[in-house]
């Protein structure tokens, strides 16, 4: 069960299920163009924000009405105390810097070995499927 779940009532998750898709939305559609990173499907501004704004928010919205975690005293920021949101922040800051290192690691691995990360312009513009696989696709006449 995710901990958002374990932590808090309906209304706080119909709250969450609002604001998520929103901040979502104005990532994939505004700080993709901004940035002009390559993500076609939109990896980042789904997965990376959403799980940003759902662990933010699970710092506003925990309540100890739901899990008495600290034996009767406030949990989150709506019930008066706003240390699990500090903690939420440094827990998606750690994991940032921590998906980006692992991520640099990675990336670098593959250049090495495969000699790049992407194809030429020459090869883009021609099209993938025929520099890459030998063939034509989308074929209509």
């Amino acid at each position: 069960m995710p901990v958002f779940c374990a932590t808090t009532v309906s209304f706080a998750t119909r709250c969450r299920e609002v604001v998520s898709p929103c901040c979502n939305r104005g990532c994939c559609k505004t700080l993709k163009n901004k940035i002009t990173h390559d993500d076609s499907l939109d990896a980042f501004g789904v997965h990376g924000i959403g799980g940003i704004v759902g662990a933010v928010l699970t710092g506003v919205f925990a309540t100890r009405a739901v899990n008495d975690v600290n034996e009767g005293a406030a949990v989150g920021l709506i019930d008066g105390n706003a240390s699990l949101i500090i903690g939420q922040l440094v827990a998606v800051l750690v994991t940032i810097v921590y998906a980006l290192v692992v991520s640099l690691v990675i990336l670098n691995v593959v250049e090495a070995f495969l000699g790049g990360l992407r194809v030429s312009k020459d090869e883009e513009t021609q099209g993938l499927d025929v520099t890459q696989h030998g063939e034509e696709g989308y074929i209509f006449f």
